[in-house]
């Protein structure tokens, strides 16, 4: 899940900061920082773990359907959405480190002596037991496609701070044409893509990337550029208020370093999500779709 992976741990069995709890509880981010006073409700959840215990999880907000919203999460406030701590994997048991122990192990304590002990909003990230092509499938059907799926090796050790072959991310992103109307200047050709979609007649700026491109695809894009190059901006919504959460919005100083294209090039575009500003999360180009018509590129869903 692409959310917020945060460590949650059960120091000893005083007042922690004051609080009326059981236990010393720090939930703590993998760069050590401290999300108590952050996600309080969770912190009350998670005080029923056994003493001197440290599980690994994440923090995740769901939306009115069911679904992990990384959105949401960082917009969360107090009586909004329902946030939910996912427990995989477990550290520490009451003073005894289970690190060495294979994954199939540590699963089966964190879920006999510490979930058993917890309730809602503490939930365990339940094993997917299917072939791959199937859990893929079930991914995209059930538009899950921003977080994707994670594979471990049930004999793996927990190791600290590494990004060994023991486990993988897998990300099943979404994807669609857009149209391309400009780009950002690069050293030799261009550093990003400029695209877009029609609706109601109008072409709307929906982000820019500069992932998905080869040394060769570029030049051979440059190429496309030239020969398309207009002076005006040809998206109707541009230029924006601000540049976004993510930096993803293009206001009219942004607009100073890009070069606009007439709408006649479509290309195939990979993204994780739409943000609710109506641009696109981690973009990335595809292809050219050299026999598809520009009027009919659409915001999908």
């Amino acid at each position: 899940m692409d959310q917020m992976r945060l460590c949650a741990l059960l120091i000893d069995a005083t007042p922690f900061q004051g609080q009326q709890m059981v236990g010393a509880l720090g939930i703590r981010s993998r760069n050590n920082k401290d999300f108590n006073l952050k996600y309080p409700s969770l912190v009350q959840a998670l005080a029923a773990m056994p003493d001197e215990t440290v599980i690994d999880g994440e923090i995740v907000a769901l939306d009115a359907q069911g679904r992990p919203s990384f959105s949401a999460l960082q917009n969360h406030g107090p009586g909004g959405v329902l946030l939910v701590y996912y427990a995989f994997d477990l550290m520490i048991l009451e003073g005894e480190s289970v690190m060495e122990e294979p994954l199939a192990v540590r699963r089966g304590l964190l879920q006999s002596l510490v979930l058993s002990r917890l309730d809602e909003p503490i939930r365990e990230s339940c094993e997917l037991d299917g072939a791959l092509p199937d859990l893929i499938q079930s991914v995209k059907r059930h538009d899950l496609s921003r977080e994707g799926l994670v594979a471990k090796r049930r004999d793996s050790w927990y190791e600290p701070g590494q990004r060994s072959g023991a486990w993988m991310k897998m990300r099943v992103n979404r994807g669609q044409p857009f149209v391309i109307a400009g780009y950002t200047l690069g050293t030799k050709a261009f550093d990003a893509v400029i695209f877009g979609y029609y609706q109601g007649g109008r072409l709307l700026y929906a982000g820019r990337t500069r992932n998905g491109f080869t040394p060769s695809s570029r030049e051979q894009l440059f190429k496309l550029f030239r020969a398309l190059a207009v002076e005006s901006c040809p998206f109707a919504n541009l230029p924006e208020a601000t540049g976004g959460r993510w930096g993803e919005g293009l206001t009219a100083e942004k607009m100073k370093e890009c070069r606009w294209l007439r709408p006649e090039l479509v290309g195939q575009f990979e993204f994780v999500e739409w943000t609710p500003d109506g641009h696109l999360r981690h973009a990335r180009f595809v292809g050219v779709l050299e026999r598809k018509n520009v009027g009919e590129v659409g915001r999908q869903k």
